[in-house]
């Protein structure tokens, strides 16, 4: 599940999960059904926040050691095809949501998206750990564009549940990429 031989991928992967796990319960605050849950959403982003404070200056420090992809090579342009597929893919269906007035169903089709794009970056990066995230990502998505919305939003949904995933996985990241640079 964790290829030891790039230790700053996996740091940097950790800071990344970070960022996501900070935007997504972020935009989880949008409609919560509870006040309470707006403290374990601020948990949720403090947590995110700090693991990319903590393993950015890490990935830096390493930024001379191996990695998956090498600027210029196929695996840096595989990286760019996916996100760029990612980009034209998120504005595409968010245009599609506004025409077809299912802006409801934009953050489970950005949360779709971005798990799905997860999937082919764990071959680039050769970490099975990004593919795993990202079938769950997806397997979210799902599940927020289906779950009833009564007294929250679909983006309540892809935050409380993607969050953790995001934290747990950048947690496992962390460290096994920090104990392969000492």
């Amino acid at each position: 599940m964790i290829d030891h031989d790039f230790p700053r991928d996996l740091v940097m992967t950790a800071a990344i999960f970070g960022v996501a796990a900070f935007i997504w319960s972020g935009w989880a605050q949008e409609k919560p059904p509870h006040w309470v849950w707006r403290v374990v959403l601020a948990v949720l982003s403090l947590t995110g926040i700090a693991m990319a404070a903590i393993n950015i200056p890490i990935a830096i420090r390493a930024w001379d050691t191996a990695t998956a992809i090498d600027f210029g090579g196929s695996a840096w342009t595989a990286y760019l095809v996916v996100f760029a597929i990612e980009i034209v893919a998120i504005i595409g269906l968010a245009i599609w949501a506004a025409y077809a007035r299912r802006t409801d169903q934009f953050a489970p089709l950005v949360l779709a998206v971005v798990g799905i794009h997860f999937i082919p970056l764990a071959f680039v990066f050769g970490q099975v750990i990004i593919g795993v995230v990202g079938v769950v990502l997806a397997f979210i998505a799902v599940l927020a564009a289906l779950l009833p919305v009564e007294r929250v939003a679909r983006s309540f949904w892809c935050g409380i549940l993607a969050a953790p995933v995001l934290l747990i996985a950048g947690a496992v990241c962390a460290v096994a990429g920090r104990d392969a640079l000492v």
